[in-house]
């Protein structure tokens, strides 16, 4: 394994053990994540997204990982995660592709891919199985997840 197929091996371990502080040490600290629900953050936010997702599981939180590949500067990785969705209490099963991009030993770009339609299925019931292809429905979901942000990040100041 090299040592960029180490460093995403200690990030999802990280977040399999409920460890934001070890995902975030893997971050280089001009990040740029983007996934179909937050959109693109950036820096600090990445870190306080996976700070907010383990603190609100409440231990409730499955992360099964696989197929972690890198060369040079580039990398990916397959995963699952099983959660209950907390707005409205749901269990999910999200299947997720990511792609790596690193710099000085870090991750410098983190992009997760998963079916924006399925996942708000499974997270909003039938609103999610009516309207989760929608551009409209997957910029609210994005819009909340901005303002739970936001407001996780005001309360722990």
């Amino acid at each position: 394994m090299n040592p960029h197929e180490q460093l995403i091996e200690e990030f999802y371990a990280a977040f399999a053990s409920n460890n934001p502080d070890t995902m975030s040490s893997c971050y280089h600290p001009e990040v740029i994540f983007q996934d179909p629900a937050f959109g693109v953050l950036k820096g600090k936010d990445v870190s306080d997204m996976w700070h907010m997702l383990i603190e609100r599981s409440k231990g409730n939180l499955e992360i099964e990982f696989s197929d972690i590949h890198a060369e040079r500067n580039f990398g990916s990785a397959k995963w699952i995660a099983k959660y209950t969705f907390s707005s409205t209490q749901r269990k999910v099963t999200n299947r997720i592709s990511s792609q790596f991009e690193f710099k000085d030993g870090l991750i410098l770009r983190h992009t997760d891919h998963f079916d924006i339609w399925k996942w708000s299925q499974q997270a909003l019931g039938l609103k999610g199985l009516l309207l989760g292809w929608t551009g409209f429905l997957q910029k609210k979901v994005q819009q909340q997840a901005i303002h739970s942000l936001r407001k996780f990040q005001s309360a722990n100041k």
